[in-house]
């Protein structure tokens, strides 16, 4: 095995237990002002791997965490294993004493070598912490925040079918099903098992901050449900009338008429006249289907990072929209065995990627891979910005297009 040298922190770090767990919640609610509430912490054990979460003690008080999840992610053309990193934090008593940056590295090399993980990601707290430790900002989302009564749809179709409302719990069955042959087409998502869709839909009242519980709409079309939305509701009143609010966790349909029909209902729903969505694709729909997008009030915001920590691996393991032949030359500082330059072959059926000796024809660092891995970011933009170099006029057109993907990357759940 290869090693790099890491920073060495004052203090041990040691793998967790189960009995842990307890201990990890109470540090990380502390630490992101959160207090515990009981029925969700229950929900997060059953996902909790103790055997992926470092931890840092100074005598007896737990300094520091990190932790992992074992999930696949939805990536263009299909899905692979992926390191999904959670739980991280420092004690503010012991900030700035390398704790963060041996933990980081630890991780890293233990998804590398002991998981054959290709790649990690996580939502960032902050987005300027993780790009020291390779980790490129590869899907955005939109925050959407309207008017409700502003907005108009187009008239229902013949082809949408029935809507009917229900409690998500009693309909898990078929959220799932929906979910998963969505899933197969949409890079950013994370497979659910039954422990993952318990945390979903988890649902204390102690989170709902004077909101209903959650809800569902499903759509029935010819072939059964194809489309459902997760969402809940909160009265609000002024002088002039009803201002509730709803606040829509989920819209996921394998119909455009399902998804249409969905929207219509949670856009017009009784003495609801706001709605809000902090989890929206950057390509909704629903930007090109109502009729004044400017009212729905959309704002740009990360979402998924990811750190590719095995370029061959990761690389060959996507698709490509076109074909593609490029030798990139990468450099990886913590991941040594990442440098070097890489010859990638590839297309819709399949990929390759191997040392090669050859010129390149293009130079990045690995945070700028883990940039376009999911299709998101271009080679050309990160080009423009300084970060993609380009050695070989017109490599960049020719690659650019290839990294690309039909449906942009996107993230539903944060974990």
């Amino acid at each position: 095995m290869t090693t790099s040298t890491l920073p060495i922190a004052t203090l041990p770090i040691a793998t967790g237990r189960a009995e842990d767990y307890d201990e990890i919640g109470r540090f990380l609610g502390d630490l992101f002002h959160q207090p515990v509430v009981p029925e969700a912490h229950e929900t997060e054990r059953a996902i909790f791997e103790p055997e992926r979460a470092l931890l840092v003690r100074d005598g007896p008080e737990l300094v520091a965490s990190a932790a992992a999840y074992t999930r696949d992610l939805g990536v263009p053309g299909g899905a692979i294993p992926a390191a999904h990193v959670t739980l991280v934090g420092v004690a503010s008593t012991h900030r700035r004493r390398g704790l963060l940056t041996a933990m980081m590295h630890r991780q890293l090399r233990q998804i590398r070598d002991d998981r054959r993980e290709p790649i990690a990601v996580l939502w960032a707290s902050e987005g300027r912490i993780y790009p020291r430790f390779g980790y490129g900002l590869a899907a955005q989302r939109l925050t959407v925040t309207d008017e409700t009564t502003e907005l108009r749809l187009p008239a229902p179709t013949p082809d949408e079918g029935r809507l009917r409302l229900d409690s998500p719990t009693a309909r898990r069955a078929d959220l799932a099903r929906v979910y998963d042959r969505a899933r197969a087409d949409r890079p950013g998502w994370s497979a659910r098992d039954d422990r993952w869709w318990r945390y979903v839909l988890v649902d204390p009242e102690a989170q709902r901050g004077g909101a209903t519980e959650r809800r569902v709409v499903l759509h029935e079309g010819a072939d059964g449900v194809d489309g459902y939305g997760l969402f809940r509701t909160k009265a609000e009143w002024e002088d002039a009338g009803p201002k509730g609010l709803t606040t829509v966790d989920e819209v996921v349909a394998t119909d455009p008429a399902a998804y249409r029909a969905i929207w219509r209902m949670l856009l017009s729903l009784d003495l609801a006249r706001r709605l809000s969505w902090v989890r929206a694709a950057v390509d909704e729909p629903l930007l090109r289907m109502v009729n004044e997008p400017r009212q729905l009030g959309a704002q740009l915001v990360d979402a998924l990072w990811v750190r590719v920590v095995d370029v061959p691996a990761a690389l060959a393991a996507r698709r490509y929209a076109t074909d593609v032949d490029v030798v990139i030359e990468v450099t990886d500082d913590l991941l040594p065995e990442n440098t070097g330059r890489w010859r990638l072959r590839g297309g819709l059926t399949g990929a390759t990627c191997t040392p090669e000796s050859a010129p390149a024809d293009l130079a990045c660092d690995v945070r700028c891979l883990g940039e376009v891995f999911l299709g998101g970011a271009g080679l050309t933009t990160l080009a423009d910005a300084g970060r993609v170099r380009e050695l070989r006029p017109g490599a960049l057109a020719t690659a650019t297009p290839a990294f690309t993907w039909p449906r942009a990357p996107s993230a539903l759940e944060v974990f």
